[in-house]
């Protein structure tokens, strides 16, 4: 077994593959050390930073102390995997190595791991370079250059850690009784996906006895807060690229706005600094339900209350996506549509 050793990749995103190439190197060497290097072509649609992949590997090697994770803004580094368009500069790659070894203070017995098909394990070139090299098998299912091409179709592929930033968050909203948590659900079940359920509804039957009667001002700031929190969990675990959240900020600002009489600045906050992926609206031209809870059921509030939302969205510059079909299964095959032109990248 090797005293220390050293992985380099870009790691966008972390996949399966890729972790199993880690612990083949960990059960390799007493101490293993990942450098995590900034992708020279990201991903025009996830925005991904250095320290976005430096959580990934740390939560998933939380519990593997020999496993230390660092970053490095150092380019055309010896990465661990083959990619055609790397090439290798022995003298640069010698010298940042040097840096690299300096800075995390490696010891000069440091091995470098490459896969089994890396130029560097299958020609004179390694004998060149400041480290050993040492092979890790070839993990042949896991493309990592098609994986980070196209996310979505290699979801399942994805370490649980990075799903998180791969999923994609569309809000469902609407007015009252417009077959939204309806939507929600149906559109769950359709691609498996996590939701977070509206939260000023439950809101009110775990802070308020179930009635809204004594609703006031200073519940919509925990309303939102609890909202965000929601939404964050269930991107947490995402089960597929897209994550189905039940109406938005934008519609607890409006509530309050309908009641209160003001805007809220936290909510405010909330809906620009908790931005999500994509709006669908449901237009309010169904047969309104009274369910107890709700009190904006005559046309004109109704009306009055889509407006407030669509003035909303203007002032937060967000452009929702409408659906206006009166009949519900229209307006689910319409959201289907949407989702999948806009997340999964099909032709319609």
């Amino acid at each position: 077994m090797y005293e220390s050793g050293l992985m380099i990749g870009h790691f966008e995103p972390l996949h399966l593959g890729q972790m199993r190439s880690i612990l083949d190197a960990a059960g390799q060497a007493k101490t293993l050390h990942i450098v995590i290097m900034a992708h020279p072509s990201p991903h025009p649609n996830f925005k991904i930073t250095l320290q976005d992949k430096a959580r990934w590997l740390q939560m998933a090697c939380a519990d593997l102390p020999f496993i230390h994770i660092h970053t490095t803004d150092e380019i055309e580094l010896p990465l661990h995997e083959n990619f055609a368009d790397v090439s290798i500069d022995v003298a640069a790659s010698n010298a940042k190595l040097q840096r690299l070894t300096e800075a995390l203070t490696l010891p000069a017995e440091t091995v470098l791991f490459v896969a089994e098909n890396h130029p560097l394990a299958q020609s004179d070139v390694c004998k060149q370079l400041i480290m050993q090299v040492v092979t890790t098998p070839l993990q042949p299912e896991f493309d990592s250059y098609a994986i980070a091409c196209n996310p979505v179709a290699h979801w399942s592929a994805i370490h649980p850690q990075a799903r998180a930033d791969y999923t994609k968050t569309i809000a469902i909203v609407g007015g009252e009784s417009s077959g939204k948590t309806t939507l929600v659900h149906k559109l769950a079940n359709y691609y498996g996906a996590s939701f977070a359920l509206e939260m000023g509804r439950l809101y009110v039957g775990t802070d308020l006895g179930g009635s809204e009667i004594g609703l006031q001002y200073s519940d919509y700031g925990p309303i939102a807060l609890h909202h965000a929190q929601a939404i964050r969990d269930a991107a947490s675990v995402a089960t597929a690229p897209v994550t189905i959240v039940d109406t938005d900020f934008v519609t607890t600002q409006a509530f309050c706005e309908e009641y209160e009489g003001r805007t809220h600045p936290f909510v405010a906050a909330c809906i620009d600094e908790f931005r999500l992926d994509h709006t669908i609206m449901l237009d309010n031209n169904v047969p309104w339900v009274d369910d107890g809870m709700r009190s904006l059921g005559d046309p004109d509030a109704r009306g009055r209350f889509e407006q407030r939302l669509l003035d909303i969205f203007a002032r937060h510059h967000i452009e929702p996506h409408v659906i206006d079909q009166p009949d519900y299964d229209a307006r689910y095959k319409q959201a289907l549509l949407f989702i999948d032109q806009y997340i999964y990248g099909k032709e319609s």
